[in-house]
């Protein structure tokens, strides 16, 4: 009888990630998943062939599992949830270096010696000697002991018939009508072109795997003024780092001093080095300039900005497209079928027509030596290898720009999108407030906005700075920052006796004046002001700014205008939208509809859902998808992730520069940058995989279409089917990784 303490651990459920070696194809993954699938406690089992990492969920021992992969003939290594293994176990530096790792691909390369002389002396010659026939069984047995051991397993331990056993069946076969070179010849194709579509793989899998090496495993730690350089997993939150000049830097962190250019685009895509000064944050993996920072630690290793984009790289790779589903779910039940036509084949002919079971002479073929080419001709290998190819490019090209596209079900649905909704304030605009216009009473330019200059204005916006330099509101920093950036923030000492005027506005004294600024209805009940002032202050609120006036010593002296202010790419990125065949472009925003059209017509979007609460976005998007079908929202994250998750892709922007880490887990895409140019590069890659896609699975069906008639006919030997197949699946491969160079030619990647 079973303890109480013991059934808990026997029936908790738990995720497992391992990292599975040896997968040449993917149906060799198909096979491992329908064999962990019925082992004991096995809820769900997922394993990408092109990464080779395997998901396990239920209440079973990673030891159980490692066991059952090694029984199956691949060994199985436990990894984190980040699918940090040794990133240099498997990475290939040549194909021959590949094939020289494990004793299948070496014996593979035996093979392929011993069958030369069979294949000149045989095949093109017609010589036929003992020592040819005994070269070709010695190729037969060293190409395919493996393949035949591998067949066996996967029929005792899963009850499956794989391709392994296909291709034995084949070979058996051509043995026992004397065929002996091509049972051999077929033997050893079928084996390297397996060796082959595992190298392609291997280059797959290195995409991501750089993204591993980004960022350094040690870090410059500095402690009681002592420097020491520690591995990065020892460094906490609040630890103080020194990176030199062209080092990586190794942690996320805030800027404590030193002034320097970084190079951020392995994270966010940035083409340009961003200016880093205290204060600023720095990302794990960019490229530190010409100075040396100290930085302070914001997040532990794992949790850094690199390490997400690695755990959810990884997790979009698991996520298979819908119609790689539909090809695994055919793949099934497929493979058993051809074995039953090959028997059909074989016999219907001879016994029912009077045709040849036999080959009637070396120049024709019978109906049992065309079920076997039938049998070679009909593996399913480039019709499984054609979509995850694809999608895992598509997604390794997307992370090396600076976007996370969460799986094939997300980039197969950004192919088919032709409507874009905007929300208005943190993703067309900065969402944060910027001023805008100065103007004083006194100013020389009736018309002065934020770039003109005069001596008044310039005066205007230093008593401004005085106060404003005392209060942590939003409009405040805007000021602030403004008068800064025209070197204006230390000409005059900050305001004494600062108060709020709350719902108003603030007063303080500047070198013995008293500064009054608040809201248009303030002076309109307080202060008298000439009526050209009161009508650009309701003009400006009309188009969503918000006017402040001020007074000096209780007589007025001018009026700012902060805004929140159109991002300078938006209106390019929704004419490149455009230009990329997006029919329909909405903007989404809670604004009044005077602001909403004004800031519509600045960055070019013609269909305006003003006055939209955050609540009620999510319909709004609902009604969109009824309207036009398939509708992509783009939001920052702040208040429309419902509205995201209700899209039929949701894209959240500027993940690395403080984007919210709830969006960056709800939506199907995410920008890491803020820039929305990148958003043609995500729908023109979609398409492109899409394309892609679709082509490969075309043509391995009509390879397989046309040879499966040319074998009926007799036309074909086993060995061209075996070179039909494997050429057709290393091509599908190449052209499915083709998606890792897409780099479409826009000002935001030149």
């Amino acid at each position: 009888m079973r303890t109480e303490n013991r059934e808990p651990m026997q029936t908790q459920t738990r995720d497992h990630i391992f990292t599975v070696h040896g997968i040449d194809c993917a149906h060799c993954a198909n096979t491992i998943e329908v064999s962990l699938v019925r082992l004991d406690g096995v809820e769900v089992c997922e394993l990408n062939a092109t990464t080779g990492r395997l998901r396990v969920r239920g209440a079973v021992e990673p030891d159980t599992v490692i066991a059952y992969v090694r029984s199956l003939g691949y060994e199985a290594t436990p990894t984190d949830e980040t699918g940090a293994t040794s990133p240099s176990s498997d990475a290939p530096v040549s194909f021959v270096r590949f094939m020289w790792q494990r004793v299948e691909t070496r014996l593979a390369l035996v093979g392929a010696v011993l069958i030369v002389p069979g294949v000149v002396l045989h095949e093109l010659l017609g010589w036929r000697t003992l020592w040819i026939d005994a070269l070709a069984w010695a190729a037969l047995v060293a190409a395919g002991l493996p393949i035949a051991r591998s067949a066996w397993r996967s029929l005792v331990v899963s009850r499956t018939i794989s391709i392994n056993a296909l291709m034995t069946i084949a070979a058996v076969g051509a043995v026992i009508i004397g065929a002996h070179v091509e049972a051999g010849l077929v033997m050893v194709l079928f084996a390297i072109g397996e060796a082959i579509e595992g190298f392609t793989a291997a280059r797959a899998r290195d995409a991501i795997r750089s993204l591993m090496t980004l960022a350094p495993e040690t870090a410059l730690r500095l402690r009681d003024g002592y420097e020491t350089r520690v591995p990065v997993a020892e460094l906490e939150v609040g630890d103080v780092i020194i990176v030199r000049p062209g080092e990586r830097v190794p942690m996320d962190g805030v800027v404590r001093s030193g002034a320097t250019h970084v190079d951020q685009a392995p994270i966010t895509g940035e083409s340009v080095p961003v200016v880093k000064t205290p204060g600023a944050h720095v990302y794990a993996g960019s490229i530190n300039g010409e100075g040396v920072m100290e930085v302070v630690v914001t997040h532990p290793a794992s949790e850094n900005t690199i390490s997400r984009m690695i755990r959810l790289v990884q997790e979009a790779q698991d996520r298979r497209a819908p119609v790689q589903r539909m090809i695994d779910r055919f793949a099934g039940w497929y493979t058993p079928a051809v074995v039953g036509i090959a028997a059909l084949m074989a016999t219907v002919p001879p016994l029912l027509f009077g045709q040849p079971f036999w080959n009637p002479s070396p120049d024709e073929t019978g109906w049992f030596y065309r079920s076997l080419a039938l049998l070679v001709v009909a593996c399913p290998c480039a019709l499984v290898i054609s979509t995850p190819v694809s999608v895992v490019s598509a997604l390794s090209a997307a992370a090396r720009a600076g976007v996370l596209i969460k799986g094939g079900a997300a980039l197969e649905a950004l192919g088919g999108i032709r409507a874009v909704a905007f929300d208005k304030t943190g993703t067309l605009t900065t969402g944060k407030p910027t001023l805008v216009m100065v103007r004083s009473v006194d100013c020389r330019e009736p018309e002065q906005n934020n770039d003109a200059r005069c001596d008044a204005c310039d005066t205007l916006l230093e008593l401004a700075c005085a106060v404003e330099r005392r209060s942590e509101h939003p409009l405040a920093h805007a000021i602030v920052d403004a008068a800064r950036r025209r070197g204006l923030s230390q000409t005059v000492p900050p305001a004494a006796s600062v108060a709020a005027l709350p719902g108003h506005g603030i007063i303080g004294e500047v070198e013995g004046r008293t500064v009054v600024i608040g809201s248009h209805r303030y002076f309109d009940e307080t202060s008298p002001h000439p009526r050209s002032f009161c009508n650009r202050a309701e003009q400006d609120a009309s188009v969503g700014r918000t006017p402040l006036m001020i007074s000096v010593d209780g007589v007025f002296a001018g009026m700012l205008s902060v805004a929140d202010t159109v991002r300078p790419e938006s209106r390019e990125a929704v004419a490149l939208l455009r230009e990329a065949g997006i029919e329909h472009i909405i903007m989404l925003t809670g604004d009044r509809r005077e602001t909403a059209y004004a800031v519509a017509a600045d960055v070019g979007v013609d269909d305006v859902r003003a006055e939209v609460l955050p609540a009620h976005k999510a319909e709004t998007v609902e009604n969109l998808r009824a309207a036009y079908g398939a509708v992509a929202m783009v939001g920052d994250g702040i208040n429309d992730t419902p509205a995201l998750a209700s899209a039929t892709v949701g894209i959240a922007i500027g993940a690395a520069h403080g984007g919210a880490n709830q969006a960056m887990e709800t939506a199907d895409v995410t920008l890491m940058s803020n820039d929305l140019r990148r958003l043609p590069f995500v729908f023109a890659l979609a398409r492109a995989a899409r394309r892609t896609i679709m082509l490969n699975v075309a043509f391995s069906i009509a390879v397989k279409v046309v040879f499966l008639a040319i074998v009926a006919a007799g036309w074909s030997t086993m060995w061209m089917a075996v070179f039909a197949d494997m050429g057709t699946s290393l091509l599908v491969t190449l052209n499915g990784l083709r998606l890792l160079g897409f780099r479409p030619k826009t000002e935001a990647f030149s």
